[in-house]
């Protein structure tokens, strides 16, 4: 007789604790075995064998595992295409004498996600393998926020009206998973890849932020989160990202301390529920009619833009600060987008698909989300005609140009660029462009 067990396939909550899916499976009765699947169809198309990202999941995960080994159990990884991963899994599992009985996961919401759990889900029910998903990425999935006629949000303010007045309070508490793993299946010589054998290689530069949440940090956010050279974020994107910190956690901080926190961990629930909602908006405007923008060709300004060598000492600064360290502030990142799209009339896909390439904490729904607001082609986006000024925005978030000299050294010496577009001129397309795409009877058509 095979030894009957239940799976926990792990993706985005790389953590023991607090983990609604590991739960889930450590209370069915079942022994539990977690799974990770190194998926190629992402993997495959990365630029870097040294990618900040891959390093940081496989150390997660190898903390994870050394947790696991204590108890004599351990996470089996895939490294392959999901669906042909499973299947290999599966028939391995059953050669070596276990009998799968269903695999536990944690909802995720973005379009190729669900197409890969659809695809999973169907495989598995092949096999009579039942397959339980859990609500654990958010404190609210997106058919649980929605108006009065049952339609989704589509402005933030009023969607966030909702979601207070839902008693986030009561989702809250945490469940005890990492008090189970007892119920691990015991097993010697579980597959394990390395980076070498999946074709990567440590990401030697890499600096990974804290997990810890400083209260006080917390307390003075509202009034410090804008300044980019002053350490008064909190950086944990990369743990929500991945999933190395619950929710839950972070929802509690927030309601305990800052107010601002609180309410852009609820941006990000919102955001969620966009791309759930509105699938199109990760490839198109989520504004449809946006998509009539004409956008300039790409060429060197997208590579100074890229380099940060724009003339321009804010953008510049963020620019570098992306490709050094993986990581850009908030405030920063809104700038440097809107200098793409509007300064440089440049497509807003070109520049989100920049940052899913270098940002450590790229998460699609939020990054799309951005993007498009910073570009006035998605929901709740800033309008077409308001155009950021670096300068003042230069003046305003770091007037000492603490920031900038940090990651600028040459500004201020004949070595810095002069800017590669002026502001006036700047705007003036900017506007002209998009209100002949979106006003065609009310454009200039000569302005330049």
């Amino acid at each position: 007789m095979n030894q009957r067990i239940a799976l926990c396939w792990m993706r985005r909550d790389l953590r023991l604790h607090d983990h609604t899916a590991l739960y889930g499976a450590l209370t069915s009765g079942l022994p539990v075995l977690p799974v990770f699947v190194f998926d190629r169809s992402i993997l495959d198309d990365l630029a870097q064998r040294a990618d900040r990202r891959v390093t940081f999941i496989y150390e997660q995960l190898g903390r994870l595992n050394g947790q696991l080994k204590a108890v004599g159990s351990g996470i089996w990884g895939v490294h392959a295409q999901p669906t042909d991963g499973w299947e290999s899994l599966l028939r391995e599992l059953e050669e070596r004498g276990y009998q799968v009985e269903a695999v536990h996961a944690n909802r995720d919401y973005e379009p190729r996600a669900q197409q890969r759990d659809a695809a999973i889900q169907s495989l598995l029910e092949s096999h009579g393998i039942a397959f339980h998903t859990y609500r654990d990425h958010v404190l609210f999935e997106p058919n649980e926020v929605l108006k009065a006629d049952g339609t989704p949000y589509t402005v933030f303010t009023p969607y966030s009206k909702r979601w207070l007045a839902n008693s986030p309070e009561e989702r809250l508490g945490s469940v005890a998973s990492e008090d189970l793993l007892g119920a691990c299946v015991r097993m010697e010589e579980i597959p394990w890849p390395s980076l070498q054998e999946m074709g990567f290689e440590p990401a030697h530069d890499a600096a990974f932020p804290s997990i810890n949440l400083d209260d006080q940090l917390l307390r003075d956010y509202g009034a410090q989160r804008d300044l980019p050279a002053v350490a008064g974020t909190t950086r944990l994107s990369v743990h929500l990202r991945f999933g190395t910190v619950s929710i839950r956690e972070a929802m509690r901080a927030g309601f305990s301390h800052s107010a601002k926190w609180l309410t852009e961990l609820i941006w990000r629930e919102f955001y969620q529920a966009i791309i759930h909602h509105f699938p199109h908006s990760v490839e198109g405007a989520f504004k449809p009619a946006y998509d009539a923008v004409e956008w300039e060709s790409a060429g060197p300004e997208f590579e100074a833009w890229k380099a940060g060598k724009t003339g321009y000492p804010l953008v510049d600064a963020g620019m570098r600060e992306l490709a050094a360290t993986g990581f850009m502030h908030n405030r920063v990142r809104m700038v440097v987008a809107s200098f793409l799209c509007k300064h440089l009339l440049l497509d807003w896909r070109l520049g989100e698909r920049w940052f899913a390439e270098q940002l450590l904490d790229f998460e699609l729904a939020s990054n799309v989300g951005g993007w498009q607001w910073a570009a006035g082609t998605g929901c709740d986006a800033a309008p077409y005609f308001r155009v950021f000024n670096p300068t003042s925005q230069q003046e305003k978030f770091d007037p000492s140009f603490a920031y900038v000299r940090k990651w600028v050294p040459e500004w201020g010496t004949p070595e810095y660029p002069k800017p590669i577009v002026d502001h006036k001129f700047a705007r003036l397309r900017a506007i002209d462009r998009y209100k002949r795409a979106l006003k065609p009877d009310q454009a200039q058509p000569t302005l330049f």
